[in-house]
């Protein structure tokens, strides 16, 4: 297996003699082919898919609301449901939705291939909007555990579909920036679940009208994307090329639409005819961007976000900061990094991001380490933690979150796309389960000076990780990239 695993990843690395004269073919192509992509992206109506890439994003801001959505109620949930006391089943009633995502993004390749991707995003509202009611209704914690894992399965298979069909039918000059709108949706779905959760202390029962909200936005998911465009890439890999060309003149306008179709006949039709198995993705030919891919996703995890979002509440405390505005600290500095994010990603381009965004975060967790040292004077360890602690996110934001969901489906080829995603989304959700389920033991354990020292290594390899193994798709097409990763054989 690691035989194959090393010819896989020096396909990447050489390309044979009897190539060598269809890759000289394939880059004269490709200076040809530039010119007219410079000239596309000049001119490309970008405002066209603008309002497509906006409601693909309700499933990301529905994301983000279901994450922090029993963290304000939880107590109020454990008094009126006769659990309160138990630790066991505070932790369910958080973590359950973890246990669905993973299992919604397993099936989120294979759905997102055989009913296409606007019928994914309205099957993933579907257990949004079920869970979340059987949620809000139910008078136990077996009907509650019940609610959030179907509101678990639409989340994991939301993030995936999204970052598929944003991809695919934003124009080149703009996907960067079109993709940040996913992390960003996240973020106010985020601080929604906080402002909305407020009252709940006040008003008996509010954590019910919590969850009667988020079907709002789901039900308006569903019914929205029956007017938004399918994605041409999938409509060609089944097939339908004139479906693919009237949704392109409807994302890019009918000047574009010519080159568009050009672009995707340079690559083979696919899923339809060829099914994607499991081994070619783990040690075939495609190992080498899956590896990228699901490492990525890893270091994402093992970096420490989730153990600063979980741990900051009682490091503001200690500060002598209310949690509910340390909740909203956390939630602009997320914010802002990701709007910046935003500005950035189309101008300096992906692995630039990643690269200041690691290092960022290394710096962030030595303060956190320094701010441990019992050397350290108190009022001194506090500004340290929560300056710390405020930069890790923000740094965070500015590449290490936004990226990989957006970079991954553009290094992945159009015929392994959708069940790529799901193998690293899997891997994402997997070691989120771990870092929430590990953290305060390990906490307890080692102290929070060799914990932060650890996840500051784990900055440090990614950052060596991103320089040797990502490729920058600034401005490429889907198909240069493709092109340059997988020379024909």
């Amino acid at each position: 297996m690691w035989g194959r695993q090393r010819e896989a990843f020096s396909m990447y690395k050489r390309i044979p003699s009897r190539d060598r004269s269809a890759v000289t073919d394939v880059e004269e192509n490709s200076a040809l082919s530039q010119n007219s992509m410079d000239e596309e992206s000049t001119n490309t109506l970008w405002w066209l898919s603008f309002p497509h890439v906006v409601v693909a994003t309700i499933s990301s801001f529905l994301f983000g609301y279901h994450l922090g959505v029993v963290n304000e109620p939880l107590q109020s949930i454990s008094l009126d449901l006769a659990f309160s006391g138990n630790t066991l089943a505070e932790g369910l009633v958080v973590s359950t939705c973890l246990g669905g995502a993973l299992i919604g993004s397993l099936f989120s390749g294979w759905i997102a291939n055989s009913f296409g991707r606007r019928k994914a995003f309205q099957l993933c509202a579907l257990p949004m909007i079920i869970g979340a009611s059987t949620s809000a209704t139910t008078r136990s914690l077996v009907g509650m555990l019940i609610g959030r894992f179907l509101v678990g399965t639409g989340m994991g298979l939301g993030p995936p579909v999204a970052a598929l069909y944003v991809t695919e039918v934003s124009p080149a000059s703009v996907r960067g920036t079109y993709g940040s709108f996913i992390q960003i949706a996240t973020c106010l779905g985020l601080l929604g679940a906080l402002f909305i959760g407020i009252p709940v202390k006040e008003i008996d029962g509010w954590w019910s009208i919590c969850f009667w909200i988020s079907t709002i936005p789901a039900g308006l998911l569903a019914f929205a994307m029956m007017f938004c465009a399918e994605s041409p890439h999938w409509l060609y890999k089944r097939g339908r090329s004139a479906e693919a060309e009237a949704e392109f003149e409807r994302l890019l306008g009918g000047s574009h639409v010519k080159y568009a179709m050009l672009e995707l006949s340079k690559l083979d039709r696919g899923d339809e005819a060829d099914t994607v198995k499991l081994s070619e993705l783990l040690y075939g030919r495609h190992f080498r961007v899956v590896y990228i891919g699901s490492t990525l996703f890893a270091l994402q995890q093992l970096s420490g976000i989730n153990a600063v979002f979980y741990f900051s509440s009682s490091v503001f405390k200690s500060a002598g900061v209310p949690s509910g505005v340390a909740n909203v600290f956390i939630g602009v500095a997320n914010l802002s990094g990701s709007i910046i994010a935003m500005l950035l990603m189309d101008k300096l381009g992906r692995k630039v991001l990643l690269l200041w965004s690691f290092f960022g975060m290394t710096i962030s967790m030595v303060l956190q380490v320094v701010a441990a040292n019992t050397s350290v004077s108190g009022s001194r360890s506090l500004y340290l933690s929560v300056g710390g602690m405020l930069m890790f996110v923000l740094t965070f934001a500015l590449g290490a979150g936004p990226v990989p969901g957006l970079l991954l489906p553009e290094i992945f080829p159009s015929r392994i796309r959708a069940k790529a995603m799901a193998v690293c989304m899997s891997v994402h959700w997997v070691i989120n389960f771990f870092v929430g389920l590990l953290f305060l033991r390990l906490l307890e354990q080692l102290g929070p000076q060799l914990l932060y020292s650890i996840f500051a290594s784990v900055c440090m390899t990614a950052m060596v990780f991103v320089k040797k193994n990502v490729i920058e798709t600034k401005g490429k097409s889907l198909q240069e990239i493709e092109i340059a990763l997988l020379p024909q054989e």
